[in-house]
């Protein structure tokens, strides 16, 4: 059974080395000749080229949505992006909030942090800063963000209710997150809930989307509401690698689904109407 810690050093691990390869890289074999993960990333990513702010630098094609376009971002907003890798949703947020606005970049990986840092001095940005921090104890004060975005990350957070309710303390009162990420419908097979290749890349992670959405209610949110949704199909030449011919019939019949959804909600605006009506 792997622990939270030996999960979080997987992650560490295994993100370390596709900070150090290719976008193309990382979409064929995960980070490179197959010393990964047989998850293909290409599976989840979607094509982020035509918004604005985008860097192909900072682009590893590691996502499975596109929160930064559902985020609602304004003029002036300070948004942090959790696990925010070589930076690239960063970017994309700091061309909507501007020069007045600020953008914050929280990362558990060191070499992904320094990866940012770097792409972000050859873009002469100086509102776009980048933390090592863990999403269960984000490095950050409360009531501070008016966004908060996130891509294909919190499904590798083993207490997820705890980065909920991180995300929830670090929203000003009246913010508001937009969050993509893998969710199940249905039982995934056992072999591939206990494959460390495919926690790292995001499947065996995933939670079922109810119990998803019952975290996000219990941590506080409102108007909570799924912007999008798209199925993912694992290919057989994948699964393969962790079912046998009988099991990968019996799970393709089971009617399991894996799919990418970017959810939104907001923090309440706690504004105080007398006394007590806030306790």
């Amino acid at each position: 059974m792997e622990t939270s810690e030996s999960l979080k050093q997987l992650v560490r691990d295994k993100y370390s080395e596709i900070a150090l390869q290719s976008k193309e890289q990382n979409e064929s074999s995960c980070c490179g000749s197959g010393c990964c993960s047989t998850v293909d990333y290409a599976v989840f990513s979607e094509n982020y080229s035509d918004l604005e702010g985008y860097n192909a630098n900072a682009d590893l094609g590691l996502g499975c949505g596109l929160p930064t376009e559902f985020a609602q971002i304004k003029k002036g907003d300070v948004v942090v992006d959790l696990g925010s890798g070589a930076g690239n949703d960063c970017f994309i947020a700091r061309a909507v909030t501007g020069e007045t606005g600020k953008v914050i970049g929280i990362d558990m990986t060191e070499a992904m942090i320094d990866k940012a840092r770097e792409n972000t001095e050859k873009l002469g940005l100086n509102n776009v800063e980048f933390r090592l921090g863990d999403i269960e104890k984000i490095p950050m004060t409360s009531n501070n963000a008016d966004v908060v975005v996130s891509n294909c990350v919190l499904n590798l957070v083993p207490d997820k209710q705890k980065a909920f309710s991180e995300v929830f303390r670090i929203l000003k009162p009246g913010g508001h997150f937009s969050i993509s990420d893998v969710v199940l419908e249905g039982d995934l097979p056992d072999n591939i809930k206990q494959a460390s290749e495919m926690y790292a890349g995001c499947v065996a992670g995933a939670l079922q989307k109810k119990d998803y959405i019952d975290i996000i209610k219990a941590a506080g949110f409102d108007n909570i509401n799924i912007q999008k949704e798209k199925a993912v199909i694992i290919p057989d030449d994948i699964l393969s690698e962790y079912l046998n011919s009988s099991e990968l019939i019996e799970y393709k019949e089971s009617r399991s689904g894996i799919f990418s959804i970017t959810v939104y909600a907001d923090k309440p605006d706690e504004t105080c109407c007398g006394e007590g009506c806030c306790n």
